[in-house]
C-alpha cells in the first residue's frame, strides 16, 4: 500500500518511508537533523500504568534506533468515554510521562479521542547530526547481528490475556518490554555500526529482511543463538500464538530458507509480533566482542550475537541450527 504513495521530493528529508526505517530524518542544518516518528497501540498488558510506559518506551525505540537523542514528545490516546473510569486514562498517560522522564525527555502536549477500544501512543522528536544517522540501510557483508533485548513478548502478552502466565511471568515480560533501548543505541554510537533497527510488530524476521533488503544483502541466523524470554516455545506448543505473529510466519516463508533443525515452535517464536523489542544491530565483525562488552556493562537485557549479514539477494533470509 506504501509503495502507491509519492516519496518525499524535499531535498532535506534525508530518510523517508521507502527504506521501511524506524524514524523519518529531516535535515535542518548542516549539523543538525530531526528523527520524527510515532507508535500507537492497544493493550498489551492489565496495569494501566505500565501500559502507558511500555507505549512510551516503544516509541522511543524508533529514534533510540537511528542514532538520534530524543528531545520531546507528545501524547495520543483512544479512550472509551462512560465505559471505563477516568483514574484508568490518567495512569496509562502517568506511565508514559515516567517513562520519558527516564529517558530525560518530557511529554509537551498530545490529543485524545473517543475510542471503544482503549490505545495509547506517542510521537517523538530526536535529534542527530546529520552525518552520523544509523539507518536499516548501511549493512555490509560481515557484518554481525546483535540483538539486544529476548523475542516472545507477543506470544507471552497473548498468554495475559488467557489468564495463562504467572504473576512472575507477567513482571518479566512486564519490565522487558518497558525497558529503554537508550544504553544499547549509547553503546553502538560509541563503537561505530553499520546499521540498526529495532524489533517490533513484524517480528525479528521481517525486520531484518527489512535492513537485508534496504542495505542489498541477505542474512544468516542461528536460531539457537536467539534469546527467548522464558516458556515461549511452551506456550507456542500449546497453540499460543497471536493473530500479528501467524501473519508474519506466513509473510516470511516468502524470503526465508529454514535448515531442518529449526523447530516449527522456534520458526515462529523468530517471527513473534513483539511490543518494544530490543535494536537489531549490525556491527563489523572486528568490533563485535566490544560492543557485546559495552551491552553487558550497560545491564541490556540481552546482548547476543546471533548471526551475519553476507552476499546474497537482498533481503533473503537462511535460518540454520
Amino acid at each position: 500500500m506504501l509503495g502507491a504513495l509519492p516519496l518525499p521530493i524535499d531535498p532535506n528529508v534525508l530518510v523517508g518511508f521507502g527504506t521501511s526505517d524506524d524514524a523519518a530524518i529531516y535535515r535542518l542544518t548542516d549539523d543538525l537533523a530531526l528523527a520524527l516518528t510515532i507508535d500507537v497501540f492497544t493493550p498489551v498488558v492489565d496495569d494501566p500504568y505500565a501500559f502507558g510506559a511500555i507505549a512510551a518506551a516503544n516509541a522511543l525505540s524508533d529514534v533510540y534506533a537511528m542514532g538520534a537523542k530524543p528531545v520531546a514528545m507528545l501524547s495520543f490516546a483512544g479512550f472509551p468515554r462512560g465505559t471505563l473510569p477516568w483514574g484508568v486514562l490518567e495512569q496509562i498517560l502517568h506511565g508514559g510521562a515516567d517513562k520519558a522522564r527516564e529517558a530525560g525527555v518530557d511529554v509537551v502536549g498530545g490529543h485524545t479521542v473517543d475510542d471503544p477500544e482503549p490505545k495509547c501512543g506517542y510521537a517523538v522528536v530526536g535529534v542527530v547530526d546529520p552525518h552520523h544517522v544509523i539507518t536499516n540501510a548501511g549493512g555490509r557483508p560481515g557484518d554481525v547481528l546483535v540483538l539486544t533485548k529476548p523475542l516472545g513478548s507477543g506470544i507471552l502478552t497473548t498468554a495475559i490475556k488467557q489468564d495463562r502466565l504467572s504473576a512472575e511471568a507477567i513482571g518479566e515480560v512486564t519490565r522487558t518490554m518497558a525497558a529503554l533501548n537508550r544504553s544499547a543505541s549509547d553503546a553502538m554510537q560509541r563503537i561505530g555500526v553499520d546499521a540498526c533497527t529495532d524489533i517490533t510488530g513484524f517480528g525479528l524476521l521481517g525486520h531484518l529482511h527489512e535492513l537485508a533488503t534496504a542495505s542489498r544483502v541477505a542474512a544468516r541466523i542461528d536460531a539457537t543463538a536467539v534469546p527467548l524470554l522464558p516458556g515461549v516455545l511452551d506456550l507456542i506448543a500449546d497453540g499460543v500464538i497471536p493473530g500479528g505473529t501467524q501473519t508474519n510466519s506466513a509473510f516470511v516463508e516468502e524470503f526465508t530458507s529454514w535448515s531442518p533443525q529449526v523447530s516449527a515452535e522456534l520458526r515462529v517464536a523468530l517471527a513473534d509480533a513483539q511490543t518494544s523489542g530490543g535494536l537489531l544491530i549490525a556491527v563489523p565483525g572486528e568490533r563485535t566482542s566490544e560492543l557485546i562488552e559495552m551491552l553487558i556493562a550497560a545491564g541490556t537485557n540481552a546482548a547476543a550475537a546471533i548471526g551475519e549479514l553476507i552476499d546474497g539477494v537482498p533481503g533473503a533470509l537462511y535460518v540454520e541450527a
